[in-house]
């Protein structure tokens, strides 16, 4: 039987990457391993076994007990390596716990973070709050060089970015973090349509909750990243107890197969409702790499696959039209997350943003009137109609008011 590698299309590899033990133990369907403790027979290989995993590496023997290693774990995060081209990859409990896990780390290295907004606003409440005692720079996406200290442990960006879509240019970031190790939030891209280690990048983070999850049914974090990160990674894993459940990582690899498939449909549906509302009355502007005149680097082909199933729309109206419209949608589901095979769609600044600091939002184009939306796998023409009897009704209700 011939092994996934690296020579391997995409598509291949998603079917297969984590799956070769699975032939030579004599099954088909990928098991699930629940168990909480492992029997240690031998008290000094044991002990040797958990020693070596405290100290962020891989078991000697028995696992002991779950919360140090788990092999259906350990399957995932031996597939989303080889999607992202990285050495190794280490999962946590959700995104969150992944990028605090990373921050953790990184304060072996220094206290000092450089980041460039927009950022998820869990990560941006994270940075700005000084809980984790590291002294954040919010630096411009030109002005990272400018920003870096003797301390600086890590730069983190997020491209496209959350919520506005704004694209980076990696190999411009890079470039400016110099020795730096640049942090990338690869959640909107995927694998599918974005490698930022091939460029460089030291850390690729996902909040595999979205599109690596894809159904709404599980909650995950992980860091892909080389062999050094990785052991610094576990060792914050084993002593916060930011674990990914077994079942969780049993879902999300079985959902990989299906990555490349959802992921272009859901963008080509994207592609339709972004021109469409480009049209529309009732938006002042639309957010979406696909649209001309929004990748002036030219970065789609050259750094992404793609312009992902993402979008930023501002309705005329400001919150007002926008509330209207989430209480109005009946396909789409008004709800925060990305990534699911059902159109989401959200208001950030009210939502997800709602803990980032108000004059950062406005700074980053984080308005009362700007909406995400995440494209599922329905029919365009079916969410089409949807939203476009919600914007017919907030275009009512605002002229009412005039």
């Amino acid at each position: 039987m011939t092994h996934p590698s690296a020579s391997l299309s995409l598509e291949t590899q998603a079917v297969h990457a984590g799956r070769e033990v699975l032939h030579e133990q004599g099954i088909h369907a990928m098991p699930i391993d629940l168990s909480s403790t492992y029997p240690v027979q031998d008290l000094d290989e044991g002990g040797r076994s958990l020693e070596a995993m405290a100290m962020g590496g891989l078991p000697i023997g028995s696992p002991v007990y779950s919360r140090l290693y788990n092999p259906t774990v350990a399957r995932y995060e031996q597939a989303l390596a080889q999607l992202e081209g990285a050495e190794e990859c280490v999962a946590f409990g959700s995104g969150m716990a992944a990028v605090t896990a990373a921050l953790m780390a990184a304060k072996t290295r220094g206290n000092h973070i450089v980041a460039v907004r927009p950022l998820y606003g869990g990560t941006d409440h994270l940075l700005a709050s000084g809980m984790l005692g590291l002294e954040v720079t919010w630096a411009e996406a030109d002005g990272i060089t400018a920003a870096l200290r003797p301390d600086t442990a890590m730069v983190i960006v997020e491209t496209p970015a959350n919520p506005t879509l704004a694209l980076l240019d990696l190999d411009d970031v890079i470039r400016q973090a110099g020795k730096v190790p640049v942090l990338v939030d690869n959640t909107f891209a995927t694998p599918v349509l974005q490698n930022p280690i091939a460029q460089g990048a030291t850390l690729v983070l996902h909040s595999a909750t979205k599109f690596l999850g894809g159904h709404g049914d599980v909650l995950a974090g992980l860091v892909a990243t080389n062999h050094e990160w990785a052991v610094e990674l576990r060792k914050v894993r084993v002593i916060t107890g930011n674990v990914l459940h077994p079942l969780a990582a049993y879902l999300l690899h079985r959902s990989m197969p299906t990555l490349p498939m959802r992921v272009r449909s859901q963008q080509a549906g994207a592609q339709i409702l972004a021109e469409r509302l480009a049209k529309h009355p009732a938006i002042s502007a639309v957010h979406f790499p696909g649209l001309p005149g929004q990748d002036p680097k030219g970065l789609l082909g050259r750094q992404m696959k793609g312009p992902g199933s993402l979008m930023a729309f501002e309705v005329v109206g400001g919150f007002e039209a926008a509330s209207v419209v989430m209480s109005e949608v009946k396909l789409m589901t008004p709800a925060v997350s990305l990534g699911s095979v059902d159109t989401l769609i959200q208001h950030p600044a009210a939502l997800t943003h709602r803990v980032v600091n108000p004059d950062a939002r406005e700074h980053s184009g984080i308005s009362q009137s700007l909406m995400r939306l995440s494209v599922g796998l329905e029919n365009p023409e079916d969410l089409w109609a949807d939203l476009e009897q919600a914007l017919v009704k907030a275009m009512a209700k605002v002229a009412a008011h005039v």
